[in-house]
Formats: structure tokens, C-alpha cells, sequence
């Protein structure tokens, strides 16, 4: 199996991972970013540079309830930006461009967190509505990475039991990307829309030499009147050189590539229980 070709569709996926990683403060600090900073960050692209208002991350990200349920997603990859061209371009760039306006398809879920359906099973006379609703991670990203790479490429995906900030995605010929969460931010707009910043690293191992990079992903989540689709969101990935990249002093804080993709949520008759 080509590591490289691997890499860099992994690389390019970057953008819709934050089904499966991305976390909330849930108890104490609530992570939410400067009023207006994430939707204005979305409307300036591509004019990005890195994220200063994101916090460590711990615990799970709670996503509104009209995301419960299961959905057939369709991702379309919109438009994308090398900005530090042709200095530096990362890996599989060139490559990632064919796939433009090309549509992937994969079923994703969202659940009651597990703690919050032992508080209700314990005290059923709590109000409902404290039910935290999260993404089913490990199901979610086997689905999504074999989506673009194959049923048989993607062995399986597992998430740290201890932490839903950090997964390992198993691939054939003993490699791996694996993925952590260190920080995010979120907020809630004036017209309804949820968005979320999620910052992570990921180490992909079992080639000649790992790979490093620092990923940021924020999305728009924006519910319809309709049910085709039941939900449209705006998502970009800025792609950061990490520290052991050669070119990592000259870029800055500058990202060093930008996908944009379009998401489309269509009801699924999927069973939401795991």
C-alpha cells in the first residue's frame, strides 16, 4: 500500500473529523470563543492565520439536539487554498485538487452521552433535557475514512476510552494516523447557527519517517425547514506545519493549506444506539 497516497487523503479528511475528535468543556468553563470571532473567521476566508482565543480541551463536545439521530452526510469539497504557494505546499496538495466538487457519502450519529443516560437512568424525574448529546466518535470516523479510502484500507478506528480527545485510525500494513484534540472554541449565532473551532495534532506513523501536522477545523452547523437536506454546514481545515516540518519558522502562523467543504444532512432510518 502507498503510505504517501494514504497520508494525504487522510491529510485532506482533516476538515470533517470533527464528528469524531472534537470536545467541550462541560463542567466549569464552557469554551466559547470572543462573540462574533468564529462566524467572522468563516467570512474572511481565505485570510486566515492561527487561532488565539481556543482553550485546552478536556471532556466532550455537546451538540445542540437537533443534530440527534443518524444522517447520511454528503461532503463536497468546495474550494481549496495553498496560501503560502508555491514556497511551500504540503503534501498531496496538487493531488486533493482533483477531488473538487467531487461529493463523499457516509452515515454519522449523534447519542446521549453515556454518563448522562446513567443520571437519568438514576434520576428519572431530572429534567431531560440536561442530556448531553455527543458524536458516536468510533463509528463515525470508520465510516468517514472508508469512505475515502476503502472498506479495505481502514482496518478500524478506536477511541481512547479514557479521553474522546484522542483516537487512532488502524490502516493495513501496521500504519496509523493518530489524532488529539488539544483545544477549541464554540459559539452560538444571532440567526441560530452552531459553530465550533477544534485545534488538533496528528501523528501519522508506519512510513519511512512519522509525519507531523497541526490541523484547526471550524464549522458552521445551520438546521432547515426541510429534510433534503435537514441540516447544511460550512467547514474549513487550515493546515499548520508543526515544529519539525523544516519549512515551520518560515510559514509563521500562517496555515499552509485551506479546504473548504460543503456538508448535507439527510435523515437516515440508521438505529441511533451503538
Amino acid at each position: 500500500m502507498n503510505f504517501d497516497f494514504i497520508k494525504n487523503q487522510l491529510l485532506a479528511m482533516t476538515a470533517i473529523w470533527s464528528f469524531c475528535l472534537v470536545a467541550l468543556l462541560l463542567f466549569g468553563w464552557n469554551g466559547n470563543a470572543i462573540a462574533g470571532e468564529l462566524s467572522e473567521r468563516l467570512a474572511n476566508f481565505p485570510q486566515w492565520e492561527k487561532l488565539t482565543s481556543v482553550q485546552p480541551a478536556s471532556g466532550d463536545l455537546a451538540y445542540p439536539e437537533w443534530m440527534a439521530g443518524s444522517w447520511q452526510v454528503t461532503s463536497t469539497l468546495v474550494d481549496l487554498v495553498a496560501p503560502l504557494a508555491p514556497d511551500i505546499v504540503t503534501p498531496g496538495f496538487d493531488t486533493n485538487r482533483k477531488k473538487l466538487n467531487q461529493a463523499v457519502s457516509f452515515l454519522v450519529r449523534f447519542i446521549p452521552e453515556k454518563s448522562a443516560v446513567t443520571r437519568l437512568k438514576i434520576f428519572p424525574k431530572i429534567d431531560k433535557k440536561t442530556t448531553i448529546l455527543i458524536a458516536d466518535r468510533g463509528f463515525n470516523s470508520l465510516n468517514l475514512a472508508r469512505a475515502y479510502l476503502g472498506d479495505q484500507a481502514v482496518l478500524s478506528v478506536k477511541v481512547d476510552p479514557n479521553s474522546p480527545n484522542r483516537q487512532i485510525t488502524l490502516l493495513r500494513g501496521e500504519r496509523q494516523l493518530v489524532s488529539v484534540v488539544t483545544a477549541r472554541a464554540t459559539e452560538t449565532t444571532s440567526d441560530g447557527k452552531f459553530i465550533t473551532t477544534e485545534v488538533f495534532q496528528q501523528l501519522f506513523k508506519g512510513g519511512s519517517r512519522p509525519y507531523f501536522n497541526s490541523v484547526e477545523s471550524t464549522t458552521a452547523y445551520r438546521q432547515l425547514s426541510t429534510s433534503h437536506p435537514a441540516i447544511q454546514a460550512d467547514q474549513v481545515t487550515a493546515v499548520y506545519l508543526s515544529p519539525q516540518d523544516p519549512d515551520y519558522f518560515a510559514a509563521g502562523s500562517k496555515p499552509v493549506a485551506l479546504y473548504r467543504y460543503r456538508l448535507e444532512f439527510f435523515p437516515s432510518q440508521l438505529p441511533t444506539t451503538p
